[in-house]
């Protein structure tokens, strides 16, 4: 045994500490695995997180560029002084710049058909609603100008807001109820997913007119403004601040304008902030795996110090052992950092397929936490390798 150990002595280097380490590591199976595990743990935990963060925030993207644009929403908190009535809102239409507007009267209803019921949202608005919203319809037909003029009791359904009604059948031509009354479905709009955490599908849509009588109340709410291209939207936002500026003097905490730009940005701020946020609590595993560690390696030297004296009398020198001990600690973490690479990814891949969510796998976050986890080895390992090290021979020897 000894005669080994001094052949080991001579030739200590990096290679030669791996596989001493390899040896110790598969010399005591299960606590290695429960040692790593705070490091699998860590590592996937951060891919994982990471992962729905980015995918969460490129889907949201996604969603608002389906939207174009060269589309500006003006939001108005109507109060007693601040009212914008449907001719304040046609007057955006007549700003530089903008190809067409549709006003919003908004609310939460109950429609019912049968015995079914759903709670949806209403959008009262009128027939431009199509374009500036680029909505499509699957069946039947879209809100027309004589529908808002002549207040028609009809409604055009969201996917959802159709499938909960109607099951799979045809809902055009059939009638629900909202408020006791009466409206006759004229179409139903193509599924356009959800935006924001709200669904876009679970609406109901109506003419202005019918939507203000219900709901009512004459002010508008929201006004989509389509500007003719792109770079057309600052000069419209300049245009309809101005407006709004010249409506409501004074009241510049009731009213907002807002580009997809802007939004866009203030979304990708937040879902960074997010992402970071999740990636900085699951970086926490990895601390608190580096400490167990750190822990095992402790006992470790504790139940291999007659070895270690014995090693030191054959001349291993003080390095020989520091860099033994250090050696096991980063073969311990950098296994159990790519196991959990390996876990994360496998983690992603089922919630992806099993629960539908967007995972965005990254493989520099992959790789970044791999290394992370090789520094919290070399960073819980040094200490007690330098205890290791520091180990008078003659009193490791007498150890038992």
């Amino acid at each position: 045994m000894a005669s080994c150990w001094k052949k080991e002595v001579s030739s200590l280097g990096i290679l030669p500490s791996i596989k001493m380490a390899w040896r110790s590591i598969r010399g005591n199976k299960l606590r290695s695995f429960l040692t790593m595990l705070g490091m699998i743990i860590g590592v996937s935990s951060v891919i994982v997180l990471v992962s729905i963060g980015r995918g969460s925030s490129e889907q949201v993207t996604s969603q608002i560029n389906q939207l174009g644009t060269n589309l500006l929403t003006v939001n108005v908190m109507n109060s007693d002084e601040v009212k914008l009535t449907v001719e304040d809102a046609n007057k955006f239409r007549e700003l530089s710049g903008v190809k067409d507007i549709a006003p919003i009267v908004s609310g939460r209803v109950s429609v019912k058909q049968g015995a079914a019921l759903a709670q949806v949202s209403l959008i009262g608005t009128t027939a431009s609603y199509e374009a500036v919203r680029d909505v499509n319809v699957s069946s039947g037909r879209f809100l027309s100008d004589i529908d808002v003029e002549y207040r028609q009791k009809i409604v055009v359904l969201g996917a959802t807001t159709a499938q909960t009604l109607f099951g799979f059948g045809d809902p055009v031509g059939q009638y629900v109820q909202i408020d006791g009354t009466s409206f006759k479905v004229v179409g139903v709009l193509a599924s356009k997913g959800g935006s924001l955490g709200q669904s876009g599908d679970d609406v109901i849509l109506m003419p202005l007119s019918t939507a203000q009588r219900l709901t009512k109340t004459m002010n508008i709410q929201t006004v989509y403004i389509q500007a003719d291209k792109a770079s057309d939207v600052n000069l419209v936002m300049v245009g309809a601040k101005r407006l709004l500026a010249h409506l409501f003097p004074n009241n510049e905490d009731s009213y907002s304008v807002f580009n997809q730009q802007d939004l866009m940005e203030t979304v990708s701020s937040v879902a960074d902030t997010m992402t970071l946020m999740l990636g900085g609590i699951a970086g926490i595993s990895l601390l608190v795996g580096g400490i167990g560690i750190m822990n095992i390696m402790l006992v470790s030297v504790s139940e291999r110090t007659k070895e270690i004296g014995i090693r030191k009398a054959i001349g291993a020198k003080r390095r020989h052992i520091l860099l033994q001990f250090l050696v096991e600690a980063v073969v311990l973490s950098s296994c159990g950092g790519a196991i959990g690479v390996v876990l994360g990814f496998g983690v992603g891949q089922v919630l992806k397929s099993v629960m539908g969510m967007t995972i965005s796998y990254s493989p520099s976050v992959s790789l970044l936490a791999f290394l992370f986890s090789l520094l919290v080895g070399v960073v819980f390992g040094v200490f007690p390798a330098n205890k290791a090290a520091k180990l008078d021979p003659i009193q490791a020897l007498r150890y038992e």
